[in-house]
């Protein structure tokens, strides 16, 4: 089991904790956690990994930090 940090922003966090932690088994990938939250990957537009944006297909690895941003409108 790895443990990792998961934040959420904007309506993301809505029912759910803005950052928590998450006991995941290995070969977890960031699609895994998005559906294990429960959320659309449509909702999702940015998936960063320690701070480094890429695909949902990145597995995770203990201690790391996932942070989960909604698309962003605006003119």
């Amino acid at each position: 089991m790895i443990k990792v940090e998961v934040r959420l922003f904007a309506h993301l966090r809505q029912g759910r904790e803005k950052s928590q932690i998450m006991e995941l088994d290995e070969g977890t990938t960031i699609s895994d956690i998005i559906k294990a939250l429960n959320i659309d990957k449509d909702q999702v537009a940015i998936m960063l990994l320690n701070g480094r944006d890429g695909p949902e297909t990145r597995e995770v690895k203990d201690g790391d930090v996932i942070s989960l941003f909604p698309p962003v409108g605006g003119g």
